[in-house]
């Protein structure tokens, strides 16, 4: 799994800024990043980049908590870049206060004064290459390992069980893990390197190639509101997403509720009278399958783990899922992946 991005990206974007009229210049800062210094001489602005190359809506959370990091991090305004914005994704980072720009010449950026959306790229945007690290087993490989960082130095065995995925799998995807930096090793002995990066890089990926394939059915309930009340035993599911931070944090106000089962439990259905959606609405739980094995306790018996909430409430977009993730990185994820 590669964090890194295209170096070319952050200049075709300034390329396609200068084209629609606005002063761009690619400009070096600080920690080996890049800036952006756009408008006028005088007038200009200097905008820390975040490199997004592909930016959908299941990778938004994701991206806006890196810019926000970023953000805390240096003294100017963040900007994401990215090959292409689509018109939706345009107006929910604007919506949420988020300067970007593509280089497809879309762009917000409230200082100087530019939004223009709607612009097709006149290529198919690059897609970012792809290793084993990426491919399901490799995220749930990663995902094991990031709930249980010393699970690095065990045996492959142990991994393909926590991870549930084939033993034949595990090699190439260290390897990969390797080659990229996220797997550190000295001899016969092995180390995650667990950093805030790695789990962002992670929960970017599972929103892109993973997570859509956990959801197995949608169902509306008129005891919505009671989720909290409702008897849902450990061994038969467990609780994700938006009810999951709600447990771990007392914060956030469920909109979706998620169940991460292999089969609801046919009592609590019936007892919740769930049925399938009249028309569209937030308001309706679903039912996602596990993806993971044998993965030790959390810090609550009926939720998933953190790292798998925490790339939930990114996964939605949602300004509040958002924050509430932020309180669940620092209250149970801090200590184990610091900011790098």
């Amino acid at each position: 799994m590669n964090v890194d991005q295209p170096t070319d990206l952050a200049d075709r974007v300034a390329q396609a800024l200068v084209a629609m009229g606005v002063p761009a210049q690619c400009r070096p800062a600080p920690a080996g990043a890049c800036a952006l210094r756009l408008g006028p001489k005088g007038q200009w602005v200097d905008y820390t980049v975040v490199a997004q190359p592909t930016l959908a809506r299941a990778t938004l959370g994701a991206a806006l908590m890196q810019a926000r990091q970023a953000a805390q991090l240096v003294n100017t305004p963040t900007l994401l870049v990215a090959e292409y914005v689509t018109p939706p994704v345009a107006d929910d980072l604007r919506a949420q206060g988020q300067p970007f720009a593509d280089a497809a010449g879309n762009a917000w950026l409230p200082a100087p004064l530019v939004f223009i959306t709607g612009r097709k790229p006149a290529t198919k945007p690059l897609q970012p290459a792809t290793g084993r690290a990426d491919t399901p087993a490799g995220l749930k490989t990663l995902f094991a390992l990031l709930c249980h960082p010393e699970l690095a130095d065990d045996t492959h065995r142990a991994m393909a069980a926590a991870a549930g995925v084939a033993l034949g799998s595990v090699p190439a995807v260290l390897q990969d893990l390797q080659q990229h930096g996220h797997l550190l090793v000295l001899g016969k002995r092995r180390r995650l390197h667990a950093t805030r990066r790695v789990l962002d890089a992670w929960a970017q990926a599972y929103a892109r190639r993973l997570r859509a394939k956990t959801l197995q059915a949608v169902y509306a309930t008129p005891t919505f509101d009671q989720w909290a009340d409702w008897p849902l035993d450990p061994a038969d599911g467990l609780w994700g997403g938006e009810p999951a931070a709600n447990l771990l944090t007392q914060y956030l106000r469920p909109g979706v509720l998620t169940i991460y089962a292999h089969k609801l439990p046919p009592l609590l259905m019936a007892g919740q009278r769930m049925r399938a959606p009249e028309g569209p609405t937030g308001r309706v739980l679903e039912w996602r399958k596990p993806f993971w094995g044998q993965l030790p306790a959390g810090p609550r018996p009926d939720t998933v783990p953190p790292v798998l909430v925490y790339a939930d409430l990114l996964a939605t977009g949602d300004g509040r899922c958002i924050e509430t993730a932020a309180m669940v990185y620092e209250q149970y994820l801090a200590s184990t992946f610091p900011q790098s």
